[in-house]
């Protein structure tokens, strides 16, 4: 299993405009993508931003990349995202699961 980690910032006053699109539009995408395992939104207070962590978790690299691309590291930003975020991570982490409770 495979985590893929994302970051983006929002304006405090418009703070509930990414987990809108996050549950609308991205989740219901992603679950039809094969090799989708699950995600999670997390957010936390910033001075005057909202930062977003987007943790995904995949079957495998192999997924990510029928998901991403070849650059597998390269963030995949859908407008609505952009329209959300001030700013946004333009790369992605990756990690491999090696335990799971």
């Amino acid at each position: 299993m495979i985590i893929r980690e994302w970051r983006g910032r929002a304006n405090s006053t418009k703070a509930e405009a990414y987990p809108k699109h996050f549950r609308e539009k991205v989740i219901s995408e992603l679950r039809h993508v094969p090799g989708f395992v699950g995600a999670q939104l997390g957010r936390r207070h910033l001075d005057d931003k909202i930062e977003f962590l987007v943790l995904t978790r995949w079957r495998s690299m192999d997924a990510i990349r029928a998901f991403a691309g070849v650059d597998v590291e390269k963030a995949v930003v859908e407008p609505g995202a952009v329209a959300a975020l001030i700013d946004f991570d333009g790369r992605v982490r990756h990690y491999e699961v090696v335990e799971e409770a």
